[in-house]
């Protein structure tokens, strides 16, 4: 199996929008690979964020892989606007009212990469007629669409069931990351660690990203990751 070393993954819905060019750089510039891009459609999650004109605005800016969440009730809808406003992958929601087999055509058709997301009280033994054709999977340690929510700690044990199941990709986590937070999730198989406020709410980005990087690093090799 392939093993993947910890990288962290900014939020863009904690920056400043009112400056995006240079909030964006500046994640890049401290070594970011990867930029998280959370989409909400109001309906599947009350809150309301951007939609594919922004991604295609700032697709230029940057060469980081853009990885784009979508919380919506259609992704079927929306797979298609976003791989081609510029998002590099894409994943969805178990929960969400589709049918993932045709979201996940759908969204290796654009030429993204699929992946599927489960809320913290969804089991992931539902991810598995899919897992073979996933590229990665969100485990959220939080629920979506709402902001200040303290990490959900008993979701870490779903990246060894992944693992027991068979998944071979990224494994990724989303909600509350910081540096303590960032190593409980490392330590459990977590690869792929979206921090938003942890990120953009510090002075200096660069060292808040090298601070949860090393702290990550650091527990995945306890653990033998």
């Amino acid at each position: 199996m392939m093993q993947f070393s910890p990288t962290v993954a900014p939020s863009l819905l904690s920056a400043d929008f009112s400056r995006l060019a240079a909030e964006i750089a500046a994640v890049e510039q401290a070594g970011v690979s990867v930029l998280h891009l959370d989409v909400m459609d109001g309906h599947f999650v009350p809150n309301i964020t951007f939609g594919p004109p922004l991604v295609a605005s700032v697709r230029p800016l940057t060469r980081m892989t853009f990885d784009t969440h979508l919380m919506v009730t259609d992704p079927l809808k929306y797979a298609e606007p976003f791989a081609k406003a510029g998002s590099d992958w894409i994943s969805f929601h178990l929960e969400a009212p589709c049918e993932p087999s045709a979201v996940i055509d759908k969204i290796i058709s654009c030429g993204a990469k699929p992946g599927m997301v489960v809320n913290p009280d969804t089991p992931v033994v539902g991810l598995r007629p899919y897992l073979g054709r996933l590229h990665h999977i969100l485990i959220m340690s939080v629920y979506p669409g709402f902001g200040g929510q303290t990490f959900i700690s008993n979701v870490c044990g779903k990246f060894a069931e992944l693992r027991d199941m068979g998944f071979t990709g990224r494994l990724e986590i989303d909600g509350g990351i910081n540096l303590e937070t960032a190593a409980v999730a490392a330590r459990a198989g977590a690869d792929l660690l979206v921090a938003g406020n942890s990120v953009y709410g510090a002075k200096d980005r660069s060292k808040a990203i090298a601070d949860i990087l090393a702290a990550a690093q650091s527990a995945a090799m306890v653990s033998g990751g």
